[in-house]
């Protein structure tokens, strides 16, 4: 069975959707994404996990994939779909070790090496980015732009979604170099209409 049966990938950051992420969220799915990544570096956990609990209750009803971002332990608690790892985050084998295969396993690489080392250590998919520039991703430094980004697809067997900057006129050029999928912040959760957003996304994934 293909765990990562999803094409749009959508990141609910905290940090940038302070308010309403919930309804947001729930347009978005309305929309027809299937999975969603709760983010939020800068929380306490017990907050994390407040909003986790929420995410898992819409999730559930709407047989939505919930991942968290870095916290394995707030994943547990909700019982979330999967994880998501940085690179300062636990290694994937940790992950594993500390959850068996319960966990969905997405990795973020920002260029080939890490690309490969995400596959290698066992992960069940990566996003690669900044492949734009976009105000979220400015601490990781410039956009690694289209060729790094088609040759870590070229190279790794597992998914690998787009990310960085990625709005509907962008799609098909990852699309184009081999992306499993796109993951999304603002290019959903900031539209003016956050149901059409989701779905007029998936329309222009789905003719790749």
């Amino acid at each position: 069975m293909n765990r990562v049966d999803f094409s749009l990938y959508l990141i609910a950051d905290v940090g940038q959707i302070k308010e309403n992420l919930i309804s947001s969220v729930k347009m978005a799915i309305d929309g027809g994404v299937k999975a969603v990544q709760l983010r939020g570096k800068d929380l306490p956990a017990r907050e994390l996990l407040k909003i986790g609990e929420r995410l898992r209750h819409l999730t559930n009803i709407e047989s939505v994939k919930l991942f968290i971002n870095d916290r394995i332990d707030v994943a547990m608690a909700i019982e979330a779909d999967g994880i998501h790892l940085g690179q300062n985050s636990m290694p994937v084998r940790s992950a594993k070790a500390i959850s068996g295969d319960r966990f969905i396993i997405g990795v973020s690489a920002h260029g080939l090496k890490e690309a490969v080392e995400a596959e290698q250590g066992g992960a069940d998919f990566i996003t690669v980015g900044p492949v734009f520039e976009t105000e979220s991703k400015l601490r990781y430094g410039s956009p690694i732009g289209l060729t790094i980004f088609a040759d870590a697809c070229k190279k790794v067997s597992i998914p690998v979604f787009a990310i960085g900057g990625i709005n509907m006129e962008r799609v098909g050029s990852v699309m184009r170099e081999g992306a499993h999928g796109v993951a999304v912040i603002s290019a959903i959760l900031k539209a003016e209409s956050v149901h059409d957003a989701a779905v007029n996304m998936l329309d222009e994934l789905r003719s790749y």
